[in-house]
């Protein structure tokens, strides 16, 4: 007679389970890696832009202490405000202490002694709703553009989107805000020509957004708009597309269920790029219009030579560039099976 049988035995559908659960840490693993990967690279490419800065704005004419001087002021003054905000010391050294004290949240002093944490936190919801209203907008316009375009090859539509949206990329954010000032404030009056900020410190009014937010969408919009329409095009002559189009279904389906699907890596990687775009033409935007945001209180401190103030609103920028470029990665990496 056969003695008991010792031991356990797994489950079938516990066994079964085991290799996809293995499998899933796994990827998620090596996902994590490539991502560290991305960060630490982008990290270390942030932090030769930061010295750059630093060294850029030290070949200047002049320094913080003789732009912020009071008029009159002699020169043992303008030496013992030289010697207060530090710019008497090596310029790699002043980097240094700026930049290890950066993860704690330290931003370092302005040249008018205001801690830059607090020079910054008022005017960036101000950049904020700007920013976040120009980029919504450019790619809901762009998004509808490219794929009208791409219903009719060829077609009347098509040509005149891409003319439309090569002029419309081709302007810079200065003369599109010149443009508009012209038309809907001082030839119509339908617009305020300039922000008046109330006493919270954002716009008075919603209308005070409408320039500066047009004057970003515009040149945006062309841009993006072009990289839809040839995403789409290049997706248009893909087997599983053009087996849809022969099937006879309607344009519209082929293009949001069909094409848009695999265009979206290229189209995210364009919008990611555009992201810097944006924030460079805010600053001129924000300028031009008076509008109380980052942009004016960076062209402030490049007037005042404001190194840490300069430095942190290119650390913010640059943050968020690359959150936005990690985000179209992924999306690449997960429509395409690519690397980020």
């Amino acid at each position: 007679m056969a003695g008991p049988v010792t031991g356990t035995t797994t489950p079938p559908a516990e066994a079964a389970t085991q290799p996809v659960a293995a499998s899933a840490a796994r990827r998620l693993g090596s996902l994590a890696l490539r991502i560290g990967a991305v960060l630490g690279k982008r990290l270390l490419m942030l932090v030769i832009l930061l010295a750059v800065v630093f060294a850029a704005i030290e070949l200047l004419p002049g320094d913080a202490a003789s732009a912020t001087s009071e008029r009159g002021e002699g020169a043992a003054g303008i030496a013992a405000r030289r010697h207060l905000l530090g710019l008497d010391r090596p310029v790699w050294e002043r980097f240094w202490d700026w930049i290890t004290a950066l993860p704690t949240g330290d931003l370092g002093t302005s040249a008018r002694g205001e801690r830059v944490s607090d020079l910054l936190a008022a005017p960036l919801p101000n950049t904020i709703v700007l920013g976040t209203t120009a980029f919504v907008l450019t790619v809901l316009a762009a998004l509808a553009l490219g794929i009208w375009a791409s219903a009719r090859p060829k077609g009347i539509v098509d040509r005149a989107v891409d003319l439309t949206s090569t002029a419309a990329f081709a302007l810079p954010e200065f003369v599109v805000s010149i443009g508009l000032l012209l038309v809907l404030s001082l030839w119509t009056g339908w617009l305020p020509a300039a922000t008046v900020t109330g006493g919270d410190g954002a716009p008075a009014s919603w209308t005070m957004l409408v320039m500066p937010v047009l004057a970003l969408v515009v040149p945006q919009t062309g841009w993006n708009t072009r990289i839809v329409r040839a995403a789409l095009a290049d997706q248009a002559a893909t087997p599983h597309v053009e087996a849809a189009r022969l099937d006879g279904l309607p344009v519209r389906r082929v293009l949001l269920r069909h094409a848009l699907p695999g265009a979206w890596p290229a189209i995210a990687t364009g919008i990611a790029t555009s992201t810097g775009m944006l924030l460079g033409g805010t600053v001129v935007v924000e300028t031009l219009f008076n509008y109380p945001g980052i942009g004016t209180v960076l062209a402030g401190a490049v007037a005042d030579r404001d190194t840490p103030v300069i430095a942190a609103v290119v650390a913010c920028a640059a943050a968020l560039i690359t959150v936005v470029l990690l985000l179209a990665d992924l999306v690449r990496a997960r429509t395409l099976g690519a690397r980020p």
